[in-house]
């Protein structure tokens, strides 16, 4: 990291332990949305870290974003997930696609916290299918008609705008397949948008249903046209990095933990932190640990192309999102009985590292997708032979 990255770290490590630590079972208690944080991260001036300067943001990297979210998650896994909304995907896309007016009109209130964003792609029955969206975006003269429903959506009981992952339906144009499929912005306050109860998740965040039954927007709003969804996907490759950052977070965070405990907890007459064998499973910690991080660092630091690649950013996902689980399965192991409680940190930091596979691409989707590149530069590279 620069000189300016560990600043920016010790900067929100001192703003986590001081602030959003003493109330983090609080939030993931009541499910409820951290607006305290996140304002806090905002006037920090940390929040429009992905917002470029001239919209009012700082402009930084990918790593920048990561190194901030790293911080959060050792302390609160649902305000890191929810500062991951204004650091992530959406102003980047926001910023790389959107029309001057849109993005004149969102990014500066991302950067400040007074717009909540919320991306909307997955479907009742569509995942990581993303070709088989079925909200559709009919045209009507110069507005656009949205029909749909979105599932297991954070954030929307306090979103201010959604970006909506459809279809273009216009006559004659395919069912299936990312041909037609696009994103326009939507915003919360337009007639035909409703928001379910939330439901809570293991990790302590609420998610949601949305549905859009005949929302009208302008055709300003549309973020990415017919067939432009492929250029997101790639800045899913930066969103794989901030989750990975999000999972050593909390791996340090438990590790963290443990040190602690292991050094207090006596047992046969001397600290349990003397013993080889419980000494071994605090190394391997941090060898998962700092192997982790070192992969998201070469992810997000090799953004030459705006954003990180498939290959670098799918092999610090996978890695870091089954290293977290290994790492707080060990914690708690440290912490023996107590651990298994819900008066001790371990069980909270082992059900937060669970969500890690489960979003922004699976484990099994993502090793389907490193072969891939394997195999694509090997027959490049037998063809140039």
């Amino acid at each position: 990291m620069t000189a300016q990255q560990q600043e920016l770290a010790l900067r929100v490590r001192e703003i986590a332990q001081a602030e959003f630590a003493p109330r983090s079972l609080e939030w993931e208690t009541t499910g409820a949305f951290p607006e305290p944080n996140i304002k806090l991260l905002a006037e920090a001036g940390v929040l429009g870290a992905a917002v470029p300067v001239e919209y009012g943001g700082q402009g930084g990297s990918w790593l920048d974003s990561a190194v901030i979210l790293e911080e959060v998650a050792k302390t609160c896994y649902v305000t890191a997930m929810a500062t991951l909304g204004e650091l992530g995907v959406q102003p980047r896309a926001i910023a790389a696609y959107g029309s001057d007016e849109l993005k004149a009109d969102l990014l500066p209130r991302i950067a400040k916290g007074q717009a909540i964003c919320s991306i909307c792609i997955t479907e009742p029955d569509t995942g990581s299918d993303i070709s088989s969206v079925a909200t559709t975006a009919r045209r009507d003269g110069d507005e656009f008609v949205i029909t749909g429903t979105k599932a297991l959506i954070s954030r929307l009981d306090v979103v201010d705008v959604l970006l909506v992952c459809l279809r273009y339906a216009e006559p004659g144009t395919a069912t299936n397949g990312l041909g037609n499929v696009g994103m326009i912005v939507v915003e919360r306050e337009r007639a035909g948008v409703r928001v379910s109860e939330g439901v809570q998740t293991l990790g302590g965040e609420k998610l949601f249903t949305l549905t859009l039954d005949e929302v009208r927007v302008p055709a300003k709003n549309v973020l990415l046209g017919p067939g432009e969804f492929a250029k997101l996907m790639s800045a899913f490759n930066g969103q794989r990095c901030l989750n990975a950052s999000i999972s050593i977070g909390i791996s340090q965070g438990a590790l963290d933990h443990a040190i602690a405990r292991s050094t207090e907890r006596v047992q046969f007459g001397r600290p349990i932190s003397g013993f080889q064998g419980l000494r071994w499973m605090i190394s391997d910690c941090a060898l998962d640990i700092e192997a982790a991080r070192a992969l998201v660092h070469k992810a997000a630091w090799n953004d030459g192309r705006q954003f990180p690649s498939r290959y670098d950013s799918a092999i610090a996902k996978v890695f870091s999102n089954e290293m977290s689980l290994r790492v707080t399965d060990r914690v708690l192991q440290i912490f023996g009985g107590h651990g298994f409680t819900r008066d001790q940190p371990a069980e909270r930091y082992l059900r937060w590292a669970r969500y890690g596979g489960l979003g922004g691409g699976t484990p099994q989707l993502l090793r389907d997708g490193i072969a891939k590149e394997l195999y694509k530069a090997a027959s490049q590279e037998k063809a140039h032979a």
